[in-house]
């Protein structure tokens, strides 16, 4: 089956990317999809081996999970892949002068259509470019 890739251009430097997309302070803040989800927990242990944890919930209650990775490779300020729930993900910064390139392919899932999938995870990813930005 063929990858899903999205990126964004975020206008901040890549050391200042990195953290908001790897702290679980930032995490929280920003990994949703729409207004209607968010994310109330996050913990991320950054090494080959430790687990990302991310609890993802509909505002209203009505619809729950944690996204649960584990880490396989780990290059601090640039490169990242993990897997979990059967896929592998890979997470990538490159800096463009001032603004950093963050782009991300992993295996789709079986259970929604890769369109929507792509979709949902640009969402998110737009959703982290816009907070990053802005705080």
């Amino acid at each position: 089956m063929e990858k899903i890739c999205i990126s964004a251009v975020i206008a901040a430097n890549q050391q200042k990317v990195w953290d908001y997309y790897t702290l679980p302070e930032h995490i929280t803040k920003w990994n949703f999809a729409s207004p209607d989800w968010c994310c109330p927990s996050a913990s991320n242990d950054l090494q080959v081996g430790g687990k990302y944890v991310a609890r993802m919930e509909a505002k209203d209650g009505s619809f729950g999970f944690d996204f649960e990775v584990s880490y396989t490779e780990v290059n601090l300020g640039s490169s990242f892949t993990y897997t979990g729930m059967g896929r592998y993900f890979e997470v990538t910064l490159t800096a463009q002068g001032e603004a950093t390139l963050i782009s991300i392919c992993f295996d789709p899932e079986t259970q929604n259509p890769v369109e929507l999938q792509q979709q949902g995870w640009q969402a998110i990813l737009n959703n982290f470019k816009s907070y990053t930005e802005t705080h």
